[in-house]
């Protein structure tokens, strides 16, 4: 028998269940509604989580929190997964965890080379810079857009002691090469799988392969908690780090509202501190403080239930581009996946060729004009931004697909939300732009 406080509970629950029925689907009209590249996708099971952790108002890191972490990491087969306020955040805790002294001589000092692309995201690039590492930039390949292998041991060098890189748009890097040059070398890998939870690499998830792997679960992600990321790992010792840089920088690891998990608070010397001073404010990192909403991680939990689900429909949406796009190739290089993988897909990236008779930016301004949402492969080439120009760095050969990619290179979305009319009405549009004097002028 429920508690008149359980019951009341039930009825709001189901309000909300109600709320989201009400709700009805949008009518897609071409040239009219929007065809966007990303989107949320959830149903009153997200929003039943939410309010029902808004009831118990723990707010911060809580049970909602612990349940979503065993869930990721029973998932893609790790040992630890740690939530973070955003995927950047984690991005950043990966790369500082490698200069904490508790990693002995393997710890990472200033000037130490971590290998990475130019052609990606600046949260990639950033924590390199911002804990004093010097990157190593590699070309990339095209059509998978993921780093060039053969650049990759060309950039080695006696101070390199880390590769970190993306699964582009969710389609994984050459993972066996990668980790055998990592190996060979013993150094660290970092997986960026911010844009390719769901994908795999010889039948295993992308993210249980590096020292250390990153998630988001930005809105635009596989599944979202709004803002919020995740760090995995299978070292004891790097979870233990980053756990504390993600808490201030506290060597406690009591959870939220917990007092003396380990049993001796009070009892312990810690550097010049006076003996027995409290565990609760010692500090062995210069930390942040990074954590997840109990309420996000609600939402998470409800949200990581349907990432097959999510995937399968990436995976068709990119099915259904690549035959569509199939007649256009003499205009476009499409893209292929890496070998031995089978990728979530983030987005559908599209290059135009150098000899199509039109540019990249007359065509995405033609599909804009006609409410069709695209992106440049993020950042281009990080290089030419104005925020690294003046960044140490170093660099192995050109970058020539990487200003290939700056010049030529979009992508359309892939996103569960993205249905056959959707492709269809893009499509025309294309074709329309092709056919016309528009595709003739910049």
């Amino acid at each position: 028998m429920l508690t008149p406080e359980e019951n009341l509970k039930k009825e709001i629950l189901d309000i909300v269940a109600r709320f989201q029925a009400e709700k009805t689907e949008q009518v897609f009209i071409p040239g009219k509604t929007p065809v966007n590249y990303a989107g949320r996708i959830y149903d009153h099971k997200e929003l039943q989580a939410a309010v029902a952790s808004c009831l118990e108002f723990w707010l911060t890191e809580g049970r909602f929190v612990s349940q979503f972490q065993d869930i990721i990491s029973d998932k893609i087969g790790v040992k630890h997964s740690i939530l973070v306020n955003s995927g950047s955040s984690a991005n950043l805790l990966a790369v500082t965890a490698l200069t904490s002294p508790l990693l002995g001589k393997k710890q990472l000092q200033p000037g130490d080379e971590v290998i990475t692309v130019a052609a990606g995201f600046p949260t990639t690039l950033n924590p390199i810079l911002l804990n004093r590492l010097v990157p190593v930039f590699v070309d990339i390949d095209i059509p998978t857009y993921n780093a060039k292998t053969d650049a990759i041991k060309d950039a080695l060098t006696e101070r390199t002691r880390a590769i970190f890189l993306a699964h582009t748009l969710g389609n994984p890097f050459d993972i066996n090469k990668v980790r055998e040059i990592a190996e060979k070398h013993d150094i660290y890998l970092i997986e960026d799988n911010c844009d390719a939870l769901g994908s795999l690499y010889n039948s295993k998830y992308t993210g249980s392969f590096g020292h250390i792997a990153t998630c988001s679960f930005y809105p635009a992600h596989h599944i979202t908690t709004g803002e919020g990321g995740a760090i995995m790992t299978s070292d004891d010792t790097l979870a233990r780090i980053i756990r504390s840089l993600k808490d201030w920088g506290r060597d406690c690891y009591c959870n939220p509202g917990q007092n003396n998990a380990c049993g001796k608070r009070f009892s312990r010397k810690y550097g010049s501190l006076p003996s027995g001073y409290d565990h609760k404010y010692v500090y062995s990192h210069i930390g942040y403080n990074m954590k997840m909403t109990d309420i996000q991680a609600a939402i998470g939990v409800e949200q990581i239930k349907k990432l097959d689900q999510f995937c399968r429909l990436r995976r068709k949406n990119f099915d259904s581009w690549s035959e569509q796009f199939r007649r256009y190739e003499k205009y476009f290089i499409l893209p292929e996946p890496t070998k031995n993988s089978d990728p979530a897909w983030f987005a559908f990236p599209v290059t135009v060729k150098s000899t199509a008779g039109f540019t990249r930016t007359a065509l995405t301004n033609h599909l804009n004009k006609n409410l069709v949402e695209t992106r440049n492969l993020f950042a281009g080439n990080l290089l030419k931004q104005p925020a690294y120009k003046n960044i140490s760095y170093r660099q192995t050969g050109d970058l020539a697909n990487t200003d290939m990619v700056m010049e030529n290179t979009f992508f359309l979305g892939t996103y569960p939300g993205i249905k056959e009319e959707h492709i269809e009405y893009t499509m025309k549009t294309i074709e329309e732009f092709i056919a016309g004097s528009n595709g003739m002028h910049p």
